[in-house]
């Protein structure tokens, strides 16, 4: 498999994000290997908090959570999905497959050796952290979701999706930072909309971001459709403790944290909450508010 990777001094000057780079490598499926970046920080030994992001941002988009997080004594890790961030990135869009970044991102709670887990998803971060959940149940504690989904294509994904959707494959430039700053209610600086563009010095690099929308199941034959029902089946017996958060400035996941709640029994009686002022990238918006929530997520389902 072909892959770019972003030079190194694209992400040298980057506001509020100094973290230790760290690597691991997985398996491309062809015979290769593909190098996956992550940040790791607070306590090795601790209990993990994975971040997961989605489309088309990556852990930058953590940068003002992960020290509150390891501050109260977590190893918090934000993991850049292939074809984001400072991971490699396949050429050819044909190179994306749904299957392909669960296993990816399976490959590093293996390596890592992960347990008693706290999710947090967001976008794309549920789509494939939500699989995991369900796939590597035994390594998860708890989890919370974020303005995500875990579609079938069994119903209609909604307009706002859809036109995104279209958006994504017509614009002849795919502005990342300029769309990650049109999602969120918050004024976005141009050095923050210059950092979600540092991973990306050309189009060439973009072939990820650029199908990711694609990706998404939003017809009942699609590749994705049977694990992400076998998921569901799994999740909709799960008792461990699940929390949504969605916020209340987002048209493509509005409503989506009602269907959690009704068909996984792990959200009865959690503390769900709504995200005022929040947009699509509410970790942008709100970046305070959820390391309080996770924290006190955490310290209310934990063992005595």
């Amino acid at each position: 498999m072909k892959s770019l990777r972003t030079p190194g001094n694209c992400f040298s000057h980057l506001a509020d994000y100094d973290f230790t780079p760290n690597y691991i490598h997985v398996d491309d499926t062809e015979g290769g290997s593909l190098r996956l970046h992550y940040v790791d920080e607070g306590p090795k030994d601790a209990p993990p908090i994975l971040l997961m992001h989605g489309e088309p941002t990556w852990s930058y988009l953590y940068r003002k959570m992960i020290p509150g997080l390891a501050a109260a004594g977590f190893r918090v890790i934000a993991p850049d999905l292939i074809g984001f961030g400072r991971s490699d990135k396949p050429s050819e869009r044909s190179d994306y497959t749904y299957q392909r970044h669960v296993d990816w991102l399976r490959a590093l709670l293996d390596q890592l050796d992960l347990q008693d887990i706290t999710l947090f998803c967001q976008d794309w971060g549920g789509l494939i952290g939500l699989r995991l959940l369900a796939e590597e149940n035994n390594r998860f504690s708890r989890t919370v979701a974020a303005n995500t989904m875990l579609p079938t294509g069994d119903h209609h994904p909604g307009d706002a999706f859809v036109q995104w959707q279209q958006l994504s494959q017509n614009i002849p430039i795919f502005a990342t930072g300029k769309i990650i700053a049109g999602a969120c209610v918050k004024p976005v600086t141009a050095d923050t909309i210059a950092a979600y563009d540092a991973p990306f010095p050309d189009e060439s690099y973009k072939a990820g971001a650029r199908q990711f929308p694609m990706l998404v199941p939003i017809s009942a034959d699609d590749p994705a459709a049977i694990p992400n029902r076998r998921a569901w089946e799994i999740l909709s017996k799960m008792q461990k403790p699940f929390l949504t958060a969605f916020s209340d400035k987002d048209p493509i996941t509005e409503g989506g944290d009602a269907i959690f709640q009704k068909r996984i029994p792990g959200c009865s009686g959690q503390a769900h909450t709504t995200i005022t002022d929040g947009g699509h990238f509410l970790q942008e918006d709100q970046s305070e508010r959820l390391v309080q929530l996770i924290l006190e997520f955490i310290t209310a389902t934990s063992q005595k």
